[in-house]
């Protein structure tokens, strides 16, 4: 059981890991974008696309990013109290917490997956089957969702990384809560460097 979660903790941390150092420099995407919005709007027509596209970018390098920001513990914690804790109390008060994180991300996971296919035009009450028969070729795509802005982006894309991201999280999450087992087992988990 240690090694399987052993092998289950460096696969998503490995992955994760991967995906963020390569988001990291999706901030300058959205440089990017939003330096041409600043050109176009001085010295062209303004674009349409920049506006949501710059959106867009940023939903991406959040979300994709986010799992990362997990594994290396630099998201927002209070340590008021936690930080003169010892490991293994810290450890059983992460199990308790990650453990509620993991509940939320499995109901947005669930709102994302239904937000994704009601993007790709279904409207039923099954979501996860719509989607499984999509890779199966057992369903149809219907009528594509569409934003309501000037330039009427499809917004299925942006919502299969949002499913995407929630689900690396997810992972990601799972992974800490075997970390936190580890470490109350007296087996402390190897620790990549990042």
């Amino acid at each position: 059981m240690l090694g399987l979660m052993r092998g289950y903790i460096r696969v998503v941390d490995t992955v994760n890991r991967r995906i963020g150092r390569i988001m990291m420099y999706g901030i300058f995407v959205l440089m990017g974008i939003l330096l041409w919005s600043s050109v176009s709007k001085t010295f062209f027509l303004p674009s349409l696309w920049t506006l949501e596209a710059a959106q867009f970018a940023m939903v991406a390098y959040y979300i994709l990013g986010g799992p990362y920001s997990i594994q290396l513990g630099s998201n927002v914690r209070m340590d008021l109290l936690y930080g003169g804790w010892s490991a293994r109390r810290k450890a059983w008060f992460d199990l308790l917490t990650v453990c509620f994180l993991i509940f939320y991300l499995c109901v947005m996971l669930y709102g994302g997956v239904a937000s994704l296919a009601y993007g790709l035009g279904y409207f039923g009450s099954a979501p996860f089957s719509f989607l499984g028969g999509l890779a199966t070729g057992g369903s149809e795509i219907g009528f594509m969702e569409r934003s309501s802005t000037a330039w009427r982006p499809y917004l299925w894309p942006i919502k299969a990384v949002m499913v995407a991201g929630l689900l690396l999280m997810l992972l990601q999450c799972l992974s800490e809560l075997f970390k936190d087992v580890l470490i109350l087992r007296g087996v402390p988990p190897e620790r990549e460097s990042a």
